[in-house]
């Protein structure tokens, strides 16, 4: 089995990256520095000096997945958020590069989120490179490359954090998993609206419009 040497001199098996992430592809794992030694100070430093994003697990800088899809998919749902937050002077949107520190040593970058004026200090937006707090709502537009074993587990730790809603976006099928729990989910197509309940009450956002730029839906 390949291993992977820490500073420290612990090994990482590929096994052992497998039972966390599930099949990632490699490439999405840094090697340097190792497996298990990542801090919150390499992720700045990566999205400052390499203009590449990575989420912290374990000590793990697992870079973010993107495409021109999923950007397109990101910024187009980013502005309809921003828009209705803006009206109600409701709180702050984030796009792809906005970092929350879930629990100290975690660190995930949703592709979007929105954080309420009441959870930030003075109802300002921080100065801090990392978001201190967890959202009240998470979008993540998922990549081929995403696992189902990441996935889940980003969930859970959404949850356990605090954030009150997560919307996992799927171009392929062209749906939306709304979860308002881990175990809570309601599938929406294209035919559908994503309702803000609990987080933003009054938000209606058309699911077909998000993804009739897309080109030819693919087929099973």
């Amino acid at each position: 089995m390949a291993t992977l040497t820490t500073r420290s001199g612990a090994e990482w098996t590929v096994a052992d990256l497998f039972e966390r992430f599930g099949p990632i592809p490699f490439r999405r794992i840094r090697q340097f520095p190792a497996p298990g030694t990542g801090t919150e100070k390499d992720v700045i430093d990566l999205r400052d000096r390499e203009r590449r994003l990575f989420e912290l697990v374990d000590g793990v800088l697992v870079e973010k997945a993107v495409g021109v899809q999923e950007s397109y998919l990101a910024i187009l749902i980013a502005a309809l958020l921003g828009e209705f937050a803006a009206r109600g002077d409701l709180g702050m949107v984030l796009g792809a590069d906005g970092m929350a520190r879930l629990v100290p040593g975690l660190v995930r970058i949703p592709d979007v989120s929105f954080i309420s004026w009441d959870r930030l200090p003075g109802r300002q937006v921080p100065l801090a490179p990392i978001l201190e707090v967890a959202p009240d709502l998470a979008v993540e537009v998922l990549s081929p490359s995403n696992t189902s074993q990441e996935m889940e587990r980003k969930l859970l730790e959404y949850f356990e954090a605090g954030v009150r809603l997560v919307w996992y976006v799927d171009p392929a099928p062209r749906t939306v998993r709304v979860f308002t729990a881990p175990g809570q989910c309601l599938v929406l197509g294209e035919d559908q609206a994503i309702d803000g309940h609990p987080v933003l009450p009054g938000l209606s956002i058309p699911i077909r419009p998000l993804f009739e730029r897309l080109g030819q839906k693919p087929t099973a």
